[in-house]
């Protein structure tokens, strides 16, 4: 991930005995020089702060008060981020002859004072917390803290905690590290949170974070190796421990035989990434993460016959808190191919900029990153792409060298497995390449990537997601069921012969049965029963049950014209079911009859029942 900001606590830092170090000034200054904003995040009283450290406009921003109060200097404004202090709570101070100092948000007194403000909260019942920062002791607002503090700050400056790194000493400073992707300790610091930190900074006092920033200053991303606290759960190894990857902005390659749930596992890996509000670009061929939608920050753009607009794209994608698919499944092969030839390399210039989006994930790739010019595409030095494939074979070898650990479901083909011994580290233990063939479905392998050290690879039951799996449309329509799943038709309990594997077949045979047969399976329910509890598309299964519960009041004609043009509507993508009868906007519409879908059923139903 690019490294966007550095968020720094000011005394025992980047300052001794109220004073600034000055290698530290001249190291923010160059950093800012090179792109890389400045915060200021202290526990200060934003007024005490000017008084020691005199202009702050050495930084971009200010976090005082402990996440209480936020200042950009630039600017000369500020803004409190809590209520005020309570009157009576400072009157009671008083009143024990405890020195505080007020600020617009905290109160602050000796530490050793701690024990009689705590008497006086629960006297008063007040909701604050009190929060200890060496000798000194702050009574705050609940949930104001330096995190709180910083992601508002963030929020205003439109960037992401996952391109910050954090940098403090005290027990108050814990907040402020696991909130940035890299959190920072300096070893004169305090021994807590230098075991809570990521990195320690060695030395003896400000001058060492002076050299540290010089050095990230002409970083381009954070390091891969030192960013492992978030993680991704895949799902549980056969031992029963639970299996997970580390973030890290590493790229990730996703491969399997086809229908054996390689987007299935990117949608596990995309929406874990999406609520740790990571930002993403999901380029999706097929129409296969339309679910993602129901995430949090989560847009969908495209799913037209043309494009989205690439600018479209990149203003939405300049938000730290969005995430954005491209649907592409209606847009034409070749169109599409040129289309992503185009955006990947804006959205590589994008990151470089902003930072954003922190991972791309590119679906169907061997079909956009085969040639020659396809590391051109993309930005090597950044990295954070996941590659989803079932031809690995076909990427463009220098696109194959780049991919970092692998997430491998079921896998026959000797060419694909071949291919795939090139990504893979010579270091990993035999075994790997017999697993791949005895996956089952909801089975994946994670090869390379785990703790401790890349040589590794794990057999895992698959997570649960917490989004639903949309499916490739328009060839699940011709996918069978197993014979014991099929549906038979009956009449009057009856078999009549004619049965159902696939949904094409279903649709035909809705189109062909007795109007008995038809009225007999829509009373019971059994088309929603069958398609929720065989295709578990509870979405379709629903809109098939309000036509069911309409059949009593409408033409059985037009149930059947309904029928079809919802299950044509939900994976035909505008192909045709039946050649020659298209309904305007290309979806199927029997001669003669309107063209009916669920929310004309709905409409329908509500009226008659009424």
């Amino acid at each position: 991930m690019k490294l966007s900001v550095v968020a720094l606590d000011y005394d025992g830092t980047i300052a001794e005995h109220d004073t600034l170090d000055p290698g530290v000034r001249s190291a923010i200054a160059a950093m800012r020089n090179q792109g890389v904003l400045a915060i200021l995040v202290t526990g200060r009283i934003l007024g005490d702060l000017r008084r020691v450290a005199g202009d702050l406009r050495f930084v971009d921003a200010i976090v005082a008060e402990n996440g209480g109060v936020l200042a950009f200097p630039h600017e000369g404004r500020s803004l409190a981020l809590g209520p005020p202090p309570s009157e009576a709570f400072l009157a009671e101070l008083v009143e024990r002859g405890i020195h505080a100092d007020a600020g617009q948000c905290v109160v602050e007194a000796a530490a050793a004072d701690a024990p009689a403000m705590l008497d006086v909260l629960r006297r008063l019942q007040l909701p604050l917390t009190l929060v200890f920062n060496g000798e000194r002791v702050m009574a705050l607002p609940p949930a104001v803290d330096k995190a709180s503090g910083l992601h508002a700050a963030l929020r205003m400056l439109r960037l992401s905690e996952h391109n910050a790194i954090g940098i403090g000493d005290a027990e108050n400073d814990h907040a402020l590290l696991s909130s940035c992707e890299l959190g920072v300790a300096v070893d004169w610091g305090s021994p807590a949170l230098k075991a809570a930190a990521d990195q320690v900074i060695p030395g003896a006092g400000p001058a060492a974070v002076a050299g540290y920033l010089r050095h990230i200053g002409n970083e381009l991303r954070l390091a891969p190796e030192s960013i492992g606290r978030r993680r991704i759960e895949l799902g549980h190894a056969p031992d029963g421990r639970t299996v997970s990857l580390a973030v890290r902005g590493r790229n990730l390659l996703v491969v399997g035989d086809s229908q054996t749930g390689k987007s299935w596992v990117a949608g596990l890996v995309c929406e874990q990434l999406v609520l740790q509000r990571y930002s993403l670009c999901v380029i999706d061929p097929e129409g296969d993460y339309q679910a993602l939608d129901g995430l949090p920050g989560m847009i969908i753009l495209g799913g037209g016959s043309k494009p989205p607009r690439k600018r479209e794209v990149t203003l939405a994608l300049r938000h730290p808190d969005l995430s954005a698919v491209i649907d592409l499944s209606q847009v034409a092969c070749d169109e599409r191919c040129d289309y992503v030839a185009e955006l990947l390399p804006q959205l590589a210039a994008l990151r470089r900029r902003t930072g954003l989006p922190h991972r791309i994930v590119i679906d169907e790739a061997h079909q956009f990153l085969a040639g020659p010019e396809a590391c051109g595409m993309l930005d090597q030095e950044l990295e954070g792409y996941t590659l989803i494939t079932y031809r690995p074979e076909l990427l463009d070898p220098g696109v194959r060298a780049m991919m970092g650990p692998t997430i491998a479901t079921r896998l026959t083909t000797p060419d694909t497995i071949f291919a795939l011994e090139g990504v893979v580290s010579a270091a990993e233990p035999d075994g790997w390449r017999d697993a791949l063939g005895s996956l089952a479905l909801g089975e994946a392998l994670l090869i390379g990537g785990q703790d401790p050290g890349p040589a590794s690879w794990c057999r895992i039951r698959l997570a649960p997601r917490l989004t639903p799996h949309v499916r490739h449309r328009v060839k699940y329509l011709d996918v069978p069921v197993p014979s014991s799943k099929a549906f038979v038709f009956t009449d009057a309990g009856t078999p009549i012969g004619q049965q159902a594997a696939t949904l094409r077949e279903l649709v035909r045979a809705i189109e062909t049965v007795t109007g008995p047969v038809l009225a007999g399976h829509l009373q019971r329910g059994d088309l929603s029963r069958w398609v929720g509890d065989v295709y578990a598309d509870q979405e379709l299964a629903r809109d098939l049950r309000k036509w069911e519960q309409l059949a009593p009041y409408e033409a059985l004609s037009d149930i059947r014209a309904g029928l079809t043009r919802l299950i044509q509507g939900r994976y035909a993508c505008g192909e045709e079911l039946f050649p020659g009868v298209r309904a305007p906007g290309g979806r199927y519409s029997p001669p003669g009859l309107p063209a009916w879908d669920a929310t004309v059923a709905e409409t329908s139903l509500g009226r008659m029942k009424r």
